[in-house]
This record gives C-alpha cells, sequence and structure tokens, in this order.
C-alpha cells in the first residue's frame, strides 16, 4: 500500500500541478465507483464537487487531503492497499482500472483515481471527524519526538512490527516500511515490546525517522510526477525475500501471516525461530 513517503511526495505534486484549479466535472465509473465512493456530504459526489476549486493537498497518516473552495466540504482520499492516483492528460493509457475522475479546469490535465481491488475509499465530508478510524491516529512518524515515541510504545505489549503498523500508535507506517525500520534497527519483528531494552527503543525511533526520510528523497527522486508509479526498488529486506542481506550476505527470510508479508534477516536481526516461518521466497506488501 502506498505510505507515508508515497503520499507525502503525491501531496507534493498535487500542490504543484493541480492546486489552482477548479473541477469542471467528474466521472464515476458504474462498476467501481459506488464502492470507493462515501458521500458524507449527502448532496451528492460529483455534484459537490464540480465547480470547487482544488486549493492545496496534505497528508494525514496515510490519508490524502484535499482543500476545496468554497470550505464547506473536503475531500479525504484513502487509498488503502492499491489505490493510486493517476495526473495526466484525457488520451493517456490508463494506470489500471479508474473509478473516479475529476477532470480540471483546463484540457490538458485530469486526476484520475486507479484501484485495482477497490479496497480504497474517497469520502466528501462537511467534517474530517465523521471519517471512520481518522480520529484514531496517533502523531505523525516524522513529528514525534523520542519523549513521545517511548511514552507512547509503554502503552503496548505486542510484538514490535504489529506495534509500528497501527496507526493508534504512529500514522503513516505500513507493512512495508515497518520492514525496513527494523532492519535498519536490527531488530527482530516478533519480539515484544517488553522485550526491548532502552537502547534499543532508541534504537528504533532513529531508525524510524532515517528510514522514511531517507525513502521521502528516493521516492521524489523516482516518482517525479508520475503519482501512479510505487517506486520501491531502493528496498533493503522489503520484497526481498530468497535474496542476500545487503548487510550481512544472509538469505532474507519470508514470514506470511494474515495475508501479509514480513522479511526480515535472522542474522542481523536475531529474536529466535518463529513456528509456522515459511522457507525464503520474494514477496510484496
Amino acid at each position: 500500500m502506498p505510505e507515508l513517503p508515497e503520499l507525502e511526495v503525491v501531496c507534493e505534486v498535487l500542490q504543484r500541478k493541480v492546486a489552482g484549479h477548479s473541477v469542471r466535472s467528474v466521472r464515476v465509473a458504474p462498476r467501481g465507483g459506488p464502492i470507493v465512493i462515501r458521500d458524507l456530504s449527502h448532496s451528492g459526489f460529483a455534484e459537490g464537487l464540480v465547480g470547487r476549486r482544488l486549493v492545496g493537498f496534505s497528508r494525514r497518516g496515510k490519508f490524502i487531503r484535499f482543500a476545496l473552495e468554497p470550505d464547506d466540504l473536503t475531500l479525504v482520499v484513502n487509498p488503502k492497499l492499491t489505490g493510486r492516483f493517476q495526473l495526466c492528460g484525457p488520451r493517456a493509457k490508463k494506470a489500471g482500472p479508474v473509478h473516479v475522475t475529476l477532470e480540471l479546469d483546463t484540457s490538458d490535465l485530469e486526476l484520475r483515481y486507479v484501484d485495482d481491488k477497490r479496497m480504497g475509499q474517497l469520502y466528501l465530508t462537511p467534517d474530517e471527524h465523521l471519517i471512520p478510524t481518522f480520529d484514531q491516529m496517533g502523531p505523525e512518524a516524522t513529528d514525534i519526538d523520542l519523549q513521545g515515541f517511548q511514552a507512547r510504545l509503554r502503552t503496548y505489549r505486542g510484538e514490535i512490527k504489529g506495534i509500528l503498523t497501527r496507526s493508534a500508535f504512529v500514522a503513516g507506517i505500513g507493512n512495508a516500511y515497518a520492514d525496513e525500520i527494523l532492519w535498519q534497527a536490527r531488530l527482530n519483528p516478533y519480539r515484544k515490546r517488553p522485550a526491548l531494552n532502552e537502547a534499543e527503543v532508541e534504537r528504533l525511533y532513529s531508525a524510524m525517522k532515517e528510514v522514511l526520510s531517507q525513502a521521502t528523497l528516493k521516492v521524489r527522486e523516482e516518482m517525479g510526477e508520475d503519482i501512479h508509479r510505487k517506486p520501491r526498488d531502493f528496498f533493503n529486506v522489503h520484497m526481498r525475500g530468497g535474496q542476500p542481506c545487503p548487510r550481512c550476505g544472509s538469505t532474507i527470510s519470508s514470514v506470511t501471516a494474515h495475508q501479509k508479508i514480513t522479511n526480515f534477516c535472522r542474522t542481523c536481526q536475531p529474536g529466535g525461530l518463529i513456528k509456522g516461518m515459511t522457507s525464503p521466497r520474494s514477496g510484496g506488501g
């Protein structure tokens, strides 16, 4: 799924290319549109957007907010696992199944919402607090200080990867970047939080900041203005199952559970054998 680095860059591109334009028309695909659209305004999704000016774009966790003018409504998008945007000309090849298209007040630009599995949602709402889970997010992973991180972490007792990916703990981290952060911190993803000592928690915090910062730079460089892309060829372990660890050369392991794949190096990230561990193989998330 798109996570903090990708969504941060998407917002930057939209701010440069789309802010200031108005929505001329809205096309909703008959099959997928009604599944991904959530009209919390009860005034009609397309009707509520047409004629409005797109004045700004921002990220909150793994949501993207479209500031509109007039400002009585906001468009908030949660791409979830497979949602993406495509910013292109009207004749451009589709980057995937298009469910919603915003035609802008310029003949050479439109914004498409693409979602292979129709898992994401587009909320048109008078109040962000009406959006499910929106108020449950913790502070941004890029904003929290060490003391806040330590204090929030102490309230959890589960496996450290599961905690990192909980938006109630910190917002913006998903399956992929959790793997990268834990590899950078040399922590096994299945370590329980109470087993981490103070030095390991500080190492985890530093790794989180470094990985997200460096990834944002990489994504900005590799994505350019093709915001439908999800560049991740710079990853060290995620989607690298069966390949050599770039730090020690050991084979990167993959564990599949609950339809999610965890990749880590058992040499660099010691923690004991995991019951039900699969043989190393590549995978994504």
